[in-house]
């Protein structure tokens, strides 16, 4: 599943498209996502002008001059691509090129067509009321923003001093921190020496308050993902980038499915465990 830097690729690809310009028409080829969409969802959003597009964890939210805001989340396999002849995108994890796969497409007021495909129909659009968002059940429970200010090591540490679950579960736990998933949580805890293994709760002291392993981390959280947002992701080619760069933050993995492959730290060697039903990399001898 695309985690917070991909997201983010994808919100600064479609925002030159999208971003003040007017949904002429809305095609709905499938109503079939991980939630049928709305009966009146074309309805809703046709003539309605995008005011602005965010995002929240891993929802792109998408501000209309209704006073609704359009949520919508990728899922396991969704992309989107802009213009007739735009391509899906180059993932780290294939994505699908087949149009039969094209389930919802937007025809904006300034020329360009954003096309939503989607093979496994993981993925989901919702129309929610401004008025109404921060009670929006998908958004309510999410955690802080890893990259926002308010997240720092006295927070992580208050979320995880009583678990008894281990980091790396509590990391991926989306109340904890909202965003984070395999690869990045996989890649900061390289970063910051923390093993996957170790409790969550070591991070603060009995008070709750946090030691040197939470602002570690939280340092690492950060820069991981920065560094992954400015290649473009781990996993696509955001063709609406002005340089023209590729997604190409797996080549920069130093732990992520490299599997038995020489540690870039020390002499040890990469290990793959599973925790959680989830695969986990990291240096058993440099991770502590």
């Amino acid at each position: 599943m695309p985690e917070l830097p991909e997201v983010e690729t994808v919100r600064r690809g479609l925002a030159p498209a999208m971003e003040g310009a007017r949904l002429l028409k809305v095609e709905v080829r499938d109503r079939r996502l991980r939630w049928p969409l709305a009966k009146d969802f074309e309805k809703r959003l046709t003539g309605k002008t995008v005011e602005g597009l965010g995002r929240r964890a891993k929802y792109l939210l998408a501000d209309l001059s209704s006073g609704d805001v359009l949520m919508m989340h990728l899922g396991m396999s969704g992309s989107f691509r802009v213009g007739k002849d735009a391509k899906p995108g180059v993932y780290y994890h294939e994505r699908s090129k087949s149009t039969a796969h094209d389930h919802v497409v937007f025809h904006m007021s300034n020329g360009a067509t954003v096309t939503f495909n989607d093979p496994r129909r993981f993925g989901s659009m919702k129309l929610v009321p401004r008025a109404k968002l921060d009670s929006e059940p998908l958004l309510r429970g999410l955690g802080p923003e890893p990259l926002g200010n308010e997240f720092d090591a006295a927070m992580l540490a208050t979320a995880c001093m009583a678990k008894k679950t281990a980091l790396k579960a509590a990391l991926s736990d989306q109340r904890v921190v909202a965003g984070l998933g395999n690869i990045y949580v996989c890649e900061a805890l390289f970063r910051a020496r923390l093993s996957p293994k170790r409790l969550a709760s070591t991070i603060a002291d009995r008070n709750g308050k946090p030691n040197a392993r939470a602002g570690a981390l939280v340092d690492a959280i950060k820069a991981v993902l920065q560094d992954a947002i400015q290649a473009g992701g781990s996993s696509l080619r955001d063709h609406r980038r002005t340089d023209g760069a590729l997604g190409d933050f797996q080549h920069s993995f130093q732990v992520y499915d490299r599997e038995g492959a020489p540690c870039p730290s020390c002499k040890g060697k990469i290990k793959r465990i599973v925790q959680t039903g989830r695969s986990t990399f990291y240096c058993p001898s440099c991770q502590k």
